[in-house]
């Protein structure tokens, strides 16, 4: 396979908008991890560099030079298999390299790769930049919702622009789509590109269920809350109990009550809760207790992809109610690519859809997401399914 102008192209397309992500950042913002699960975003435009200098230009382009010799050090993530990197925890410590050394290096790196690619046609050097433009479009969702609880968490609630959409509005006139028992192929089929653990294409049967065409809103959110919701034991998973009393967990995750009226912070600041907007920034726990309440449930990933031609998605990555698993004869890459998914198939929950952070040309309808039960920084919402 030829590589293209266009993946030239897609290339730095993907390069440039990390950076416009990144334009209304002041240079202290670049720096805080408040949190484990939020990275710096200096740290992401570095890890998403260090990608494609490990992975394509320090093995295939020859006589290549770093740029820092201890760059691969500070920026790689967890692959253990590559060499030691500062731990997660220490991110937000890393005073050095500077946002300005940081762009240095992004710039070096995406001229090396620009020139390199003009003059490289090899199979294997296409497949490594797809996954490394994908890769980087990940970290840009990562980069809107790290940036968000950066401000959301500061005092001064701060906004990130005016322009940033995060509620789009649900259609009133919720209904349920009705599937037919039968047995089903999932998994990924095409001739694009797609993860690892979207392969396996396998079928599962299914019983007769209903799915719900719209997301749960926040106007049913709060229904739930001022039913008590979260303090009726009997809704929750023992783990999930213990979490709501010990974390404080009242509301969604940047919900404020003032006034006796339910506001929440936004990319646009502080904004008052819209009744009809989906429900976000809530926890599989949480999403799985609304459901008990609704006396309903969450669907299997399963139920969510066969039914997701008969709804809209794409503006909430929703929870499931399966766990993260390899599919039937799923085979992870070889080298240290293959620390990409494989080795977190232990304790998550699959999420489905994708989210109005996500990039609109990286979502699928086979995309696998997934997150610890939870974790609620991400743009995390739910629909239902009623048993029939």
């Amino acid at each position: 396979m030829i590589i293209t102008d266009s993946l030239i192209t897609s290339f730095l397309q993907t390069r440039s908008d990390t950076e416009e992500i990144c334009a209304p950042l002041q240079t202290e913002d670049y720096v805080v991890q408040p949190i484990v699960d939020v990275s710096p975003p200096k740290w992401h435009m570095g890890h998403t560099t260090w990608f494609f200098e490990e992975f394509i230009l320090s093995k295939y382009l020859e006589n290549y030079k770093r740029f820092h010799p201890e760059y691969a050090y500070v920026f790689n993530s967890y692959y253990e298999s590559i060499g030691k990197r500062v731990i997660r925890t220490n991110r937000g410590n890393l005073s050095r390299p500077t946002v300005r050394e940081v762009y240095e290096y992004r710039d070096y790196i995406t001229s090396q790769m620009q020139s390199f690619l003009e003059e490289n046609q090899d199979f294997k050097i296409r497949e490594l930049v797809e996954i490394g433009i994908h890769h980087e479009k990940q970290h840009q969702e990562l980069l809107l919702t790290d940036i968000k609880f950066i401000l959301g968490t500061n005092p001064l609630l701060p906004k990130y622009n005016d322009t940033f959409t995060e509620n789009p509005i649900c259609d009133q006139n919720l209904g349920y789509n009705t599937i037919n028992e039968g047995v089903y192929e999932i998994g990924y089929a095409g001739n694009e590109f797609c993860y690892d653990n979207e392969l396996g294409r396998h079928k599962v049967f299914l019983e007769e269920y209903a799915i719900s065409n719209e997301l749960i809103t926040n106007r049913e959110y709060i229904e739930f809350i001022n039913d008590k919701g979260y303090e009726n034991s009997l809704l929750w998973h023992s783990e999930a109990w213990d979490w709501i009393h010990n974390s404080a967990i009242k509301t969604p995750l940047y919900w404020h009550i003032i006034e006796g009226q339910y506001y929440q912070y936004t990319l646009q600041g502080l904004k008052m809760i819209n009744p009809i907007a989906p429900v976000t920034h809530i926890s599989y726990y949480e999403a799985f207790a609304f459901a008990q309440w609704k006396g309903e449930r969450l669907p299997t990933e399963f139920e969510w992809e066969v039914a997701q031609p008969f709804f809209n998605w794409g503006k909430r990555w929703e929870w499931t109610e399966s766990a993260y698993l390899p599919y039937p004869n799923y085979k992870k890459a070889s080298g240290a690519l293959g620390e990409y998914n494989g080795k977190f198939m232990v304790n998550q929950k699959v999420l489905r859809g994708g989210s109005v952070a996500t990039p609109q040309n990286h979502i699928r309808p086979t995309y696998r997401n997934f997150f610890h039960p939870h974790l609620r920084w991400q743009f995390t919402g739910l629909r239902l399914v009623k048993e029939l």
